[in-house]
């Protein structure tokens, strides 16, 4: 069970309120819950041939757009429209061994024994995040790695996902990934909904620097002020994440000492310097690849 680093019961509060602080393009959640329901649905009424639906979503995007807090919020949407529901996050990295043939064991007992188990007590969500470490695209494996026991982990978690879209309806499975390239190419034409989750657009961006400049006004009160120049704040954070927005945002603080002192001190541009310093920082994802 040590690839399992979440067991709850949904719905939880804590993911409804993470759920809420992530901003994304209008319709994206709706559509999210709407698939999951619909996926979920479907194989209750019809046979896995006559409607291949495997109950696997899959959140694609770059680093630092809220995708493991959208799947977990995902999965909490999901809990509360079907009354209750089960939460299962793996950690992909756990299931990963140097033992030759290890890998590919840990994987089939995960599938084909652990979610099972809780399969049978009710509807149950489970999180694959970074599901290229679980599902590695074996055209690509590395010679330098453990290829064999990469390739026969991968059969494992493709062989697994089969096997609970047939036997086990009741079952979601909501996946991450930063590198769509590196997933196996059988695991997302299995997936019955590919959701890109890019750089929040200007109005997305609006909502998290207003959130984000609330949440310091209830501390400091004059940060409320700096609201009024949210339009300068939208340019200067052009191409810039989620993540990194808010991080920005409140690195504005850290213009001096005496700011960071007293945040009540924060001036406009100060923020519009450090969004600008921050938007033309590097690629994170660019220069890892």
């Amino acid at each position: 069970m040590d690839a399992i680093v979440e067991n709850l019961a949904l719905p939880q509060p804590d993911f409804e309120v993470a759920w809420n602080t992530i901003k994304v393009d209008a319709g994206v959640k709706e559509r999210l819950v709407a698939q999951s329901l619909l996926s979920l649905q479907l194989r209750q009424h019809y046979s896995f041939e006559a409607m291949p639906m495997h109950g696997l979503i899959v959140l694609s995007g770059p680093p630092g757009t809220g995708k493991t807090t959208l799947a977990r919020g995902l999965a909490n949407e999901v809990g509360k429209a079907v009354g209750k529901a089960r939460y299962i996050q793996l950690d992909a990295h756990g299931l990963g061994s140097s033992s030759l043939g290890k890998s590919q064991k840990e994987v089939s007992k995960i599938f084909q024994q652990t979610i099972p188990e809780f399969a049978v007590l009710g509807p149950t969500i489970v999180l694959l995040d970074e599901v290229e470490t679980l599902a590695a695209d074996r055209q690509r494996m590395s010679l330098e790695a453990n290829p064999i026991d990469a390739h026969r982990a991968t059969d494992a978690a493709l062989a697994g996902i089969d096997l609970l879209c047939r036997k086990h309806r009741n079952t979601l499975l909501i996946a991450t990934t930063n590198y769509p390239k590196a997933v196996d190419r059988a695991l997302l034409s299995r997936a019955d909904w590919i959701e890109d989750i890019g750089p929040p657009n200007a109005e997305a961006r609006k909502e998290i620097i207003l959130d984000t400049l609330a949440l310091l006004a209830k501390k400091w009160p004059k940060v409320e002020g700096l609201k009024s120049h949210v339009a300068a704040y939208i340019h200067a954070s052009e191409g810039m994440d989620g993540r990194r927005l808010r991080k920005a945002i409140a690195a504005a603080a850290a213009i001096s000492i005496e700011t960071a002192k007293d945040l009540n001190k924060l001036r406009p541009e100060h923020v519009i310097e450090t969004l600008k310093r921050a938007a033309s920082q590097p690629d994170i994802q660019e220069n890892a690849a």
